[in-house]
């Protein structure tokens, strides 16, 4: 998959790639535009210009595609039908300044008609983070593939709750991470978006490998015979079994 970073410069569109890189692992390919306009030794900035390091952006990405990996492309990009023939499979649209210093490049950017991501203010990691489970949930996690369950309430996240997943990811490679949504009181303080939020902050290396989602409150799991999955519960030493989420909330309050 493709995935083009772009904006005006001092927009921020390093930092992001940067920063995804770290949360989606090893299977990437990044392409930075100063990086790649000194290893081409072009730094022509004409429309012309422009739209040759558009195509050099582009058969990078299409090389590393072609290994297995994930290619990412931060430049300015600032023509819309040259935006059109990268082709890229996410568009992230580094929205946070309306001008740059370089006056010349203002004068040529266009606005996207859409983008699948915008960032409108720089706002750290976080928007990072969520566009690391976008790729994820969207070009990484199958669907088909065997998975391991987990369900919870997960109030809050804790080692105990780390130390399962990382068994439960050595079953299948994927984990289904399910949240309870329950009302709010003294041993449930968080809503299950909030649960949510937080889980997206915590497990962001996990991009891709666990899905998140909000289920009905569940109270049992019933099944037949010969259902073709099994419901397993998990032994770990007494320091892991002995954590408890209800001291932790009570030290956090």
């Amino acid at each position: 998959m493709r995935v083009l970073i772009y904006g005006l410069p001092g927009a921020g569109k390093t930092y992001m790639a940067k920063k995804l890189c770290e949360y989606l692992g090893d299977n990437v390919a990044w392409f930075n535009a100063d990086k790649v306009r000194e290893e081409a030794n072009d730094w022509d900035f004409s429309d012309e210009g422009r739209l040759r390091q558009n195509t050099r952006m582009r058969l990078l990405c299409e090389e590393a595609e072609s290994k297995g990996k994930i290619s990412i492309a931060d430049f300015v990009a600032p023509f819309e039908n040259a935006r059109v023939e990268f082709n890229a499979d996410i568009e992230i649209f580094m929205d946070t300044i309306q001008e740059s210093k370089y006056e010349d490049t203002n004068k040529v950017f266009e606005r996207p008609t859409y983008a699948e991501y915008i960032v409108r203010e720089k706002r750290g990691d976080k928007d990072a983070k969520l566009v690391a489970w976008l790729i994820g949930n969207t070009f990484i996690w199958d669907n088909r593939a065997p998975t391991t369950q987990m369900l919870g309430r997960y109030q809050p996240w804790h080692d105990g709750h780390q130390a399962l997943l990382e068994r439960a990811l050595a079953k299948h490679g994927q984990v289904i991470l399910m949240v309870r949504d329950m009302s709010t009181d003294s041993s449930n303080p968080y809503s299950a978006e909030q649960v949510i939020e937080n889980l997206q902050d915590k497990l962001v290396k996990y991009a891709g490998k666990v899905n998140l989602v909000i289920v009905p409150n569940i109270l049992n799991i019933t099944y037949g015979r010969d259902v073709g999955y099994k419901i397993e519960q998990e032994k770990f030493d007494k320091e892991i079994e002995d954590i408890s989420a209800t001291k932790i909330r009570s030290e956090s309050t």
